[in-house]
């Protein structure tokens, strides 16, 4: 089985890198973009587990980082490194570190001035937290919570390194909303094909895959 998962783990980390070369929609202030590694990257911990999905999302994003040339200095792309991280971490599995996450950067982002002047802004993050009492029941609030840990993280970061005016942040709020509802489809539906993907290879040729499906969202396929 070992060999199997790591058969596993190279091929999510090739479509993860495949993925991350999918444009999607341009992150507002800088020059870089969201991408299908958006959707995709989260839910590498639900199959691989906490740490061995969390790594390997790290590596993939740094190894993406540097295979495009880019340097430390271009400070967007830098921090679009992290919050992928904590979205994989809160997809994994409940924790209490799916409230302290979220509540860490509203704390963070009003500490600021910036923060300060749209504080309205980080409201968003009260979402992760109301959907850490769902996630066990519902894939959905899962798929969301994980999407707005990340926008948590990214957004506790940028107002550090890159603030933007009040102006700005007023504006963001329907994109912003938009493309976080977008990004948990898009989540919920790659977890849902990739475990259906692995159940139907496991019920017709490896049946040792089984322990990386959940049954919960599994198709049972008819055996011949």
């Amino acid at each position: 089985m070992k060999k199997k998962r790591l058969w596993f783990v190279l091929l999510f980390a090739v479509l993860g890198l495949a993925a991350l070369q999918v444009p999607l929609f341009a992150v507002v202030g800088s020059s870089t973009k969201f991408t299908l590694f958006d959707l995709f990257g989260p839910i590498a911990s639900g199959f691989l587990g906490t740490i061995p999905g969390i790594l390997a999302v790290f590596l993939m994003q740094i190894f993406n980082f540097f295979a495009h040339g880019f340097s430390w200095s271009n400070t967007a792309a830098v921090i679009r490194i992290f919050p992928m991280v904590f979205g994989a971490l809160y997809f994994s599995r409940k924790s209490k570190l799916n409230i302290i996450v979220p509540l860490l950067a509203i704390l963070a982002w009003n500490l600021t001035p910036a923060g300060r002047a749209a504080w309205f802004y980080s409201l968003f993050w009260i979402i992760p937290i109301a959907c850490y009492f769902l996630q066990e029941k519902y894939l959905l609030a899962r798929s969301l919570g994980a999407t707005f840990t990340a926008h948590a993280a990214g957004g506790a970061l940028w107002i550090y390194f890159l603030p933007l005016p009040k102006a700005v942040w007023l504006t963001l709020i329907p994109t912003t909303s938009m493309e976080r509802a977008i990004f948990a489809l898009g989540i919920a539906g790659m977890y849902l094909a990739f475990n259906n993907a692995i159940n139907f290879l496991a019920q017709k040729h490896f049946p040792k895959l089984g322990v990386l499906v959940n049954p919960r969202y599994a198709w049972k396929w008819k055996t011949a």
